[in-house]
């Protein structure tokens, strides 16, 4: 199923991000982290102080994928290789948009893009973020005891692992 299909979405399409989109990824991921924020009580939230600089870098060490329907950012997600695990980060949709199945798509496309070797994927999301949480679990995440203090991630995250 392609992503008009499944979202009812017209005119949307998956692309590579570059650094000419870390403008718009910036205030996407701004809209989406303030809900975040409200929802676990917090304004620690790592994506909320993040530079335009800090995302134009993400682009660049990070493999980064975009939405758009016609010339509107409405998603993005973002993995990388983490030691022996595929790293999801940045699940983002645009608020009026969410419930429509880009978030589920977003996180398949990105699973898919890990490198076969890799057997784990791994991700973090706000401990209150009960609908966050629901969709990883509903797509085979587990949620297991963090590995550790880690830096970058929301205060009172948790943490989610899929074996692949």
């Amino acid at each position: 199923m392609d992503l008009e299909e499944l979202t009812g979405l017209p005119d949307t399409r998956l692309q590579a991000a570059t650094e000419a989109d870390a403008p718009e990824l910036l205030v996407l991921q701004r809209c989406c982290w303030l809900q975040e924020a409200l929802l676990n009580n917090t304004l620690e939230i790592p994506a909320l102080h993040e530079s335009l600089d800090d995302v134009r870098e993400g682009t660049r060490t990070w493999r980064v994928w975009t939405v758009r329907q016609g010339p509107r950012l409405i998603g993005a997600v973002r993995g990388k290789i983490d030691g022996e695990d595929w790293e999801v980060g940045r699940l983002m949709v645009a608020p009026d948009l969410a419930g429509r199945g880009l978030g589920r798509f977003l996180l398949a496309h990105v699973e898919h893009q890990a490198p076969a070797e890799l057997r784990r994927f791994t991700l973090f999301t706000g401990a209150k973020s009960t609908r966050n949480i629901s969709m990883y679990e509903r797509a085979g995440y587990r949620l297991v005891d963090q590995p550790g203090p880690v830096e970058g991630h929301i205060a009172h995250a948790v943490f989610l692992v899929k074996q692949r």
